[in-house]
């Protein structure tokens, strides 16, 4: 028996009208895994497919749909699904691990990552982004090793899905789910069920399958997280601190919740938001989205590790977007140790150009006062010039589309001149 880490991950934040600054909703989230992950982010073009053919993801193969849109996504380098990610039509999707009574399923099967980048790939809104989900979750299940290693490292999932008009969370126990519309105000989720009573959507036969288990006695009011959470509790104490801090911290802003202030959450080492030590924070995410369909949505991605020390680089989807070169990790093909067996004997180099160059400065950053300090604040400087251009954008739209087509590409390579 593989031995297995304990329970860690990531938070993913959302705030709506009235609690986002103006109208819109502001998306953020921090994908924390192991501290050696590369994480990468690229862009994959809207594509046309024949309908059934197979689509290899991580573990297992899937039916390929007739028609995927473009996505950007965030995602650990030696797997095909994403942390994080967003599609053209501001459809954005964080996932989190989360345990419960129900085993969770060591068979491979479709991991947590692979439902996000399938969701986004083939749904329009956020609604329809969760039946993607579910469907899948019933037809090919969920489960497999999350981590590149020999250590065992399996759970559950939990989703946080918006779009420019609304958000959804949807957590899971197997193949049980519930799912919650979010209607204004903030919401966040991390490594614990929180869904509680307020239930739009659930798995058909969620309350009788808690019955027949002798978690809910089908007389109280039925509450989710209560009735599907681990025993256990102080099992997941770390996570329900990071929960509730990341909560008090959106509630703090209430009102004017913008891109800079989801960037501040995100940055936060005091709550554990932004990890530290053998689980760090590897890449992070911000989304802004209008309700006003004329103007663009806007997604900043670090591609790096801990958000402190990391540059939020916007993109926006526009025709004839190029591959994102410099923060895409290289491949192996067949020779890839994931395909191999026996698996994870050794990890090959996955570091893309800007990972490496960021690992680099992390280090001067870290042991040299003067140089640090002036290269830090060189990439600080950077990232509010970006901001205030995107604002500019969110106010009167895009200027001119030519310059959007490299948008992000061009911001990497101005951090890469800071790092020298």
């Amino acid at each position: 028996m593989a031995a297995r880490t304990p329970p860690r991950s990531c938070d993913t934040f959302v705030a709506l009208p009235p609690a986002a600054a103006g109208a819109r909703l502001v998306f953020g989230k921090n994908s924390d895994r192991p501290s050696d992950e590369v994480q990468e982010v690229l862009y994959v073009p809207a594509a046309a497919h024949t309908a059934g053919a197979p689509l290899e993801c991580t573990y297992i193969t899937v039916e390929q749909v007739e028609r995927t849109y473009a996505v950007v996504l965030s995602r650990p380098s030696w797997l095909w699904g994403a942390e994080m990610g967003a599609n053209e039509h501001g459809v954005c999707i964080g996932n989190e691990a989360v345990w419960g009574r129900e085993e969770v399923c060591d068979a491979e099967a479709l991991l947590g990552m692979d439902l996000v980048r399938l969701g986004l790939e083939r749904a329009d809104t956020a609604e329809k982004a969760l039946t993607v989900i579910v469907d899948l979750l019933e037809k090919y299940g969920q489960g497999g090793n999350c981590m590149e290693s020999h250590m065992a490292f399996t759970y559950h999932n939990s989703f946080l899905i918006a779009d420019r008009k609304e958000a959804w969370v949807l957590e899971t126990s197997g193949k049980h789910w519930a799912a919650e519309k979010v209607e204004g105000g903030v919401r966040n989720i991390s490594n614990q069920l929180s869904i509680t009573t307020k239930i739009d959507r659930e798995h058909p036969e969620m309350k009788e399958y808690a019955k027949s288990k002798g978690w809910w006695d089908g007389e109280k009011e039925f509450d989710f997280a209560a009735t599907y959470s681990y025993v256990n509790t102080a099992r997941m104490t770390t996570s329900r601190s990071r929960y509730c801090e990341g909560y008090k911290l959106l509630n703090k802003h209430k009102g004017s919740i913008t891109s800079e202030t989801m960037m501040e959450i995100l940055r936060d080492k005091e709550s554990g938001i932004n990890m530290e030590g053998g689980f760090m924070t590897t890449g992070s995410m911000v989304s802004v989205l209008p309700q006003d369909p004329n103007l663009p949505c806007i997604h900043f991605f670090t591609g790096t590790p801990d958000p402190a020390r990391s540059v939020f680089k916007p993109f926006i989807f526009v025709p004839g977007i190029t591959e994102l070169l410099k923060t895409t990790s290289p491949t192996f093909g067949p020779d890839d140790p994931v395909k191999k067996q026996p698996r994870f004997q050794s990890k090959p180099d996955r570091r893309h150009e800007l990972y490496k160059k960021h690992e680099s400065a992390a280090v001067v950053m870290e042991t040299t006062k003067g140089k640090g300090k002036e290269m830090l604040e060189k990439i600080q400087m950077l990232e509010k010039r970006k901001i205030s251009e995107m604002e500019s954008i969110l106010q009167n739209g895009c200027p001119d589309i030519n310059q959007m087509v490299n948008l992000f590409a061009q911001c990497v390579e101005e951090e890469l001149k800071i790092y020298g």
